[in-house]
């Protein structure tokens, strides 16, 4: 039997984060999920334990106790923010793997903050040098956890990240979840990624437009 790995989802009250949650809970895991609204945060695990009765899943008190016993971290939280909770968690990641889903955006969607020799994910991994970071999610909007399937075909979920192993327990998470997991190369491919979404966002405010469906027919 293959043995069950702890995922730590920090930020779980957001839409990605307990999207996360949600559909990860499904899968051969225990979940330790931590949030600032405590609240909503008894709500969603309650709401899993319902939506998938026998879910291993508990709210966590701090990021420091969820980090710690975690195989993997996922910091579902937004870019402002990482500086901040690598700070909380770095003595607890060391040769673990952490998810960056963060995309750097201005507070008008029509720009990055980083400039064009990093992205969040390499900053997250500057601030969590012991960790293996590996950027997933990012191009993956929290409704598309809920159809990764469209036409017949598994939805893309791209991912970057410098460590061999850390990409494939990825990319076995990202299928757990029913995305098709595509390895679009080292760290710093994150700066395309996180570019990506940018395009994504703006079209997407411009023309409703569905890029997965879009894609998938590009694809038949």
């Amino acid at each position: 039997m293959q043995t069950k790995q702890t995922i730590a989802i920090i930020g779980a009250t957001g839409n990605m984060g307990s999207s996360l949650a949600r559909t990860l809970a499904k899968g051969n895991y225990r979940l330790l999920l931590k949030a600032n609204q405590q609240e909503k945060l008894v709500e969603i695990v309650n709401q899993i334990k319902e939506e998938t009765p026998g879910a291993d899943v508990e709210a966590a008190l701090c990021p420091k106790d969820a980090s710690w016993e975690a195989d993997i971290i996922i910091a579902a939280i937004p870019f402002r923010a990482e500086k901040e909770v690598a700070e909380k968690i770095r003595d607890y990641a060391n040769q673990k793997i952490v998810i960056s889903i963060a995309n750097p955006l201005n507070e008008t969607y029509d720009s990055l903050v980083t400039p064009p020799s990093t992205s969040a994910a390499e900053e997250l991994q500057m601030l969590l040098p012991h960790a293996k970071v590996v950027k997933a999610f990012n191009t993956t909007f929290a409704a598309d956890f809920f159809t990764p399937v469209i036409n017949g075909k598994q939805v893309d979920a791209f991912l970057a990240g410098d460590d061999e192993e850390a990409l494939g327990t990825v990319s076995e998470l990202i299928s757990t979840i029913g995305f098709n997991p595509i390895i679009a190369g080292n760290l710093s491919v994150s700066r395309t990624l996180e570019n990506m979404q940018l395009l994504l966002i703006q079209l997407v405010k411009r023309y409703n437009y569905n890029w997965q469906a879009g894609w998938k027919i590009l694809h038949n």
